[in-house]
Order: structure tokens, then sequence, then C-alpha cells
């Protein structure tokens, strides 16, 4: 973490959120004595994952800036979308699905700047904007690239990965006749 203060304000952010309900997956607020060093001093925190997360716990409306991981349970796709959507954060947002179309759909309808389908929110590399949305952002421009100039645009990022395993055999994507057919083989 980037000075004492960072280091406390996330381990106060997670820790009343535990006491409000959080199950910590994963709690790296207080490094393993068995670290190795430099690990062993400073402002470190290692990994930390909650689940039952819930609107209103300051993990999930704040942003922590550590190596944290908030997990919300939905119900339905629909909710799902709904509670992303009505966080005043627009950072990023991830989905794991077989489905195309509900991947298709998810990326169309979250209100993030940063979209993983089935890998985790992609990391800003030079050769993507930093695409943050509402309270994920701050100024008129983007930090890098191209978006650093596109101020007037909504940018999203969406990085995705599909396995050959899910694929489904013997399944045509609709409209894939004659002339359609031919292109999509080529």
């Amino acid at each position: 973490m980037i000075s004492p203060a960072a280091l406390e304000r996330a381990r106060t952010l997670i820790s009343t959120s535990i006491d409000q309900g959080a199950v910590p997956l994963l709690d790296g607020r207080v490094p393993s004595p068995s670290l190795p060093a430099p690990f062993d001093k400073g402002n470190f925190m290692a990994p930390t994952i909650l689940s039952k997360v819930k609107p209103g716990m300051p993990a999930y409306d704040e942003e922590v800036f550590a190596p944290a991981l908030v997990c919300l349970d939905a119900s339905s796709f629909e909710e799902a979308i709904s509670i992303t959507n009505a966080n005043h954060h627009g950072n990023g947002a991830a989905i794991f699905t077989r489905s195309g179309g509900a991947a298709r759909r998810f990326t169309s309808e979250v209100e993030a700047g940063m979209v993983g389908v089935n890998v985790p929110i992609p990391v800003p590399l030079p050769f993507f904007s930093f695409t943050g949305w509402k309270g994920s952002f701050a100024g008129d421009l983007h930090m890098y690239g191209k978006a650093g100039v596109d101020f007037f645009t909504r940018p999203k990022t969406v990085t995705s990965a599909w396995k050959s395993e899910d694929e489904v055999k013997g399944v045509r994507a609709a409209g894939l006749d004659g002339v359609g057919a031919a292109a999509a083989k080529a």
C-alpha cells in the first residue's frame, strides 16, 4: 500500500464490513508472520476476498484501493445488473458465464468503464485507457491513450475469454445461410 494511512483505511473498510456481516474468504489485512522479507514489514496487505457483501457496507460503498475483492449475491441476472448500476462508482464489473447472450447483454447494460467476460476486470495498460465511470472518474480527461482526448465519449473496455471446451457442438448461429455462412467460414 502507498502509505500507513492507505493501509489503515483499507483495513477499516474491510473490518467494518465484516462487523456488518461480510464473510472473509481470504483475509490479508494482517500479513502472516511467515512472509519473506520485505513483505513482513511496511504497508503490505495480502489479497482479501469478502463474500456476502451488501450495498451499504463500507467495502462496497467505497473504493477500497487495495488487493480486495468484494462479492455480492444476486438472485437473478436482472438484479445483478441493477445492483451494479445502482453503485455510484463505475470502475469495473465482471461476469463469468457460458452464455454469449448473457455476456453481450451484460457488457451492453452494465454501467462500468472496464468490463470482463470470463476474466477479471482488465487492468488498464498503455493500449487500454482507464475507462472508469461515475464516481470512479475525476476530471474531464481519461488518463492516457486515445480516450485522453475523446472526452465527449463514454468509453468502455470489454475483455473476454471463451474456452473451446464450452463450445456447443453442432449449433449454428442464427441467420448464417448461403453467403452469410460462407463469409462466416472465411
